[in-house]
């Protein structure tokens, strides 16, 4: 029974250490809850750009969708519970 119930091992993404500054703060934004079109104007760039960046993201660290990007922001420590990206 223990062994039906068990939660599946999740994989192990890598984290934004290696991402340049710029992706860091696309990384930030999205994990605060921002869509493409609020990064690009809180970053003065196109929402191309910034649906590009976050594509790249995504690659990086492998993550599957938006949902993993924030994981990955918050469990890091790039981002904290309470705080706003700039």
């Amino acid at each position: 029974m223990a062994r039906a119930l068990a939660v599946p091992d999740t994989p192990k993404t890598g984290g934004p250490e290696g991402l340049p500054d710029r992706e860091r703060q696309v990384l930030a934004r999205a994990a605060g809850g921002l869509n493409n079109t609020e990064i690009a104007e809180s970053r003065n760039l196109s929402p191309l750009t910034a649906k590009t960046h976050v594509s790249r993201i995504m690659g990086k660290p492998s993550a599957r969708d938006r949902a993993q990007l924030v994981i990955i922001a918050y469990e890091s420590g790039l981002v904290t519970p309470g705080t706003t990206a700039v």
